[in-house]
This record gives structure tokens, sequence and C-alpha cells, in this order.
């Protein structure tokens, strides 16, 4: 497993993303590592682990677990909208002739 170092480049002093992003605790390995044990590292995501994926020593990647949806409930307004009676009815000729340009 690749490690990445970030003393290990005369400008990791002054690396904003690096010193934004921790990525101490995250699982790195390089692009064939990844490529040889997809699987596991997605069994690994789905429970819940964030892996990194580095090409040459840096992080081009973030393998991360998705967040669980709600399940959309389509009841949730119906106590709010209202659809008319003639919702679907022809419109008149009027106004269908200035949707229509006429």
């Amino acid at each position: 497993m690749d490690s990445l170092d970030p003393g290990s480049s005369p400008l990791s002093q002054i690396d904003l993303v690096h010193d934004l992003v921790d990525n101490t605790d995250v699982l790195t390995y390089n692009v064939h590592e990844a490529k040889t044990h997809f699987s596991k590292l997605l069994a690994r995501v789905a429970a819940g682990e964030e892996v990194l994926i580095a090409k040459a020593g840096e992080p081009v990647a973030k393998i991360v677990p998705v967040q669980s949806q709600q399940p959309r409930r389509p009841d949730v307004l119906a106590d709010s909208i209202w659809v008319a009676d003639d919702f679907d009815a022809p419109l008149p000729d009027d106004m269908l002739d200035a949707f229509e340009g006429r």
C-alpha cells in the first residue's frame, strides 16, 4: 500500500490543498493496486471507509461511501397541492392561438 508523505516535497509547507484536506486517516492505494483489488476496496467503502487513489504518490481520486437517502414519499405534499378538475381539459381557442403565435 502506498502512503503519501507530505514532507517529501520542499513545497509541502505551502501546500494549501494538503493543509485543508486531511488525508492521514484515509487508506491510500496506487492506481495499479486499486485496479487489482477494486472489489475489496468497494467492500471497505461500503463498510464506511474512505479510499484515496494516488498516481505517482499524488492523490487523484477519493472513493467515499454514498450518503444514504431517505426514500421519497409521493404523498408528502398531498395536502399542499391542488389540481383543478379541468387540469387536462383543452385550452380555449384564443389561449391556444396565443401560445401558437396566431
